[in-house]
């Protein structure tokens, strides 16, 4: 647990407004790009006076212009009064030198990314504000505690990790570094919570929140192709359309930038001293090497050349959905599919068994969980993956082993193509795609959570408004079952015993205590 608990106390913030610096004083913000725009639009159209502080000649100059260029597109949109626009630029001031920023309540630097630039800036600006001021990083990769480190007070700087753009993301995510006064992470959380941004608190450890779980998103995405599986768009796809992610890691990593993702990658796993849930991607980093960093350079995982198309995912073409079905067993989480199958006009019969769907022609469809199909012997096993809500899911995705008759799978994709879902099959991938996902995802939150980083609900939080989930990682858990889960990662752990997919012993501890309470 971190040192500066900080995260415990996020229950007293609800019970009442918490302190915040108030809207007549004035916050600095140093570091004039698209980020530090961001943060003193935010702060200026919040009521406070604003200064831009940036060491090149002319640029918080050229910041003041481009914020109230800002607002004006935001009166002609009809989001921002004209008056309360004039109002807001007579409280917006470009600074010559850090001097001018001495009657701050609050600064926020935004500049590059390096620790010593960092730490040179704030020890300059101790120098010049006053002893209560709070100092505030929006680092997104390095140590608070760090970056605070050589300060004469350094329990007044403290973490606001703003996501970009900052006027549109709702999440900051409030890190208490080692040294971090309680009293100046609860003021922090109260000005950006006034600021109409949903904030949480997180203790500082490499990526924060956002950025240490949702490797796994985009890592098992990554593993699935290495293993030859599926290509990107028909991994997208399934995390898409059956996952229910807005958008798949293959294209999300073009629009972010492969480079930009990667570093963030390897630093995470760097700072953990190489834990292999964190291990890179060799096929990402050969693409960085060679240059195909996404969008900004025209290709990436795709193509955006002029007049070329996205890889269509791998679709199955049209089968005969079978007359009748059994369900053996409960099918846990896939339970509704049941219902699913009888409003399609299928004969479904119940009868006991280990939670499985028997064919007519004798094949059995399962729950992804973590075994591969030709472990099965001569059984014809079929693996489904795991989706967000069955009902609602466009696109199914199916695994089985090379030398499946074809009357299996054509009854396995004709079964789904019956509930109009289109479907993919990939190669016999242990854990499929959506499920191996979702059970890291949740392993990586149960452990940031146990070990005080932030609150269950903080990390729910940031995690559907930081990176768009649909659920946050402990509740879809909690809809699966936290055994589940943890089967299916153990399983995985067996197949390949490096270490990546050992299940957590907070994950471990979350479904014993789950059986414990099924068994009443």
């Amino acid at each position: 647990m971190s040192a500066n608990v900080t995260v415990r106390g996020s229950d007293d913030v609800t019970a009442s407004e918490p302190a915040a610096v108030g809207r007549d004083r004035t916050v600095a913000v140093v570091g004039t790009g698209t980020m530090g725009q961001g943060i003193a639009q935010v702060a200026l159209v919040a009521g406070h006076p604003v200064r831009l502080y940036d060491s090149a000649p002319g640029r918080a100059e050229e910041a003041v212009k481009a914020l109230a260029a800002r607002l004006g597109r935001l009166v002609e949109k009809g989001r921002l009064d004209a008056v309360a626009r004039e109002d807001a630029l007579g409280r917006l001031h470009a600074a010559r030198d850090l001097a001018d920023l001495a009657d701050a309540a609050l600064v926020v630097e935004a500049v590059v990314e390096l620790l010593p630039v960092k730490q040179r800036l704030f020890a300059d600006l101790e120098e010049v504000v006053a002893d209560d001021a709070v100092l505030a990083t929006n680092t997104s990769s390095l140590s608070v505690t760090a970056v605070a480190g050589g300060l004469r007070l350094p329990g007044r700087l403290v973490g606001l990790h703003f996501f970009n753009p900052a006027p549109l993301l709702p999440l900051v995510e409030v890190v208490s570094g080692f040294a971090t006064d309680p009293d100046v992470a609860t003021r922090a959380y109260g000005t950006v919570k006034g600021w109409g941004k949903t904030p949480v608190r997180c203790a500082d450890t490499p990526g924060f929140i956002v950025n240490r779980i949702a490797r796994p998103f985009y890592a098992e995405a990554l593993r699935v192709f290495e293993e030859g599986a599926a290509d990107p768009a028909t991994i997208d796809a399934a995390l898409r359309e059956c996952g229910g992610f807005r958008m798949g890691p293959f294209e999300l990593t073009d629009l972010i930038g492969q480079d930009v993702n990667e570093a963030v990658t390897r630093s995470v796993w760097e700072s953990f001293h190489q834990d292999p849930k964190f291990t890179p991607s060799l096929a990402q980093r050969r693409l960085v090497e060679s240059g195909r960093l996404g969008r900004k350079t025209g290709r990436g995982w795709f193509s955006y050349a002029e007049g070329d198309e996205r890889p269509a995912p791998d679709t199955a073409p049209p089968a005969g959905a079978p007359g009748r079905i059994v369900v053996r067993g409960g099918l846990g989480p896939a339970e509704p599919l049941a219902g699913l199958f009888e409003e399609a006009g299928i004969q479904v019969r119940r009868e006991d068994g280990d939670g499985h769907v028997l064919l007519p022609g004798g094949g059995r469809l399962r729950l992804a969980d973590g075994e591969a199909s030709f472990e099965h012997g001569t059984e014809e096993i079929v693996h489904f993956d795991l989706a967000l809500d069955y009902a609602r899911a466009t696109r199914i995705v199916l695994s089985t082993r090379e030398g499946t008759s074809e009357e299996t799978l054509a009854e396995a994709v004709g079964l789904f193509q019956a509930l109009g879902k289109r479907v993919s099959v990939i190669g016999d991938v242990p854990g499929m795609i959506v499920a191996r996902t979702v059970a890291m995802l949740a392993d990586l939150a149960a452990d940031a959570v146990d070990r005080g980083v932030a609150t269950a609900e903080d990390v729910d939080t940031a995690m559907r408004l930081g990176v768009n989930y649909p659920v946050g990682p402990l509740e879809w858990a909690g809809k699966v079952g936290h055994a589940r889960v943890r089967g299916l990662l153990g399983a995985l752990h067996e197949r390949c015993p490096t270490g990546r997919y050992a299940p957590s012993p907070a994950l471990a501890r979350r479904a014993y205590a789950e059986d414990a309470e099924d068994s009443r």
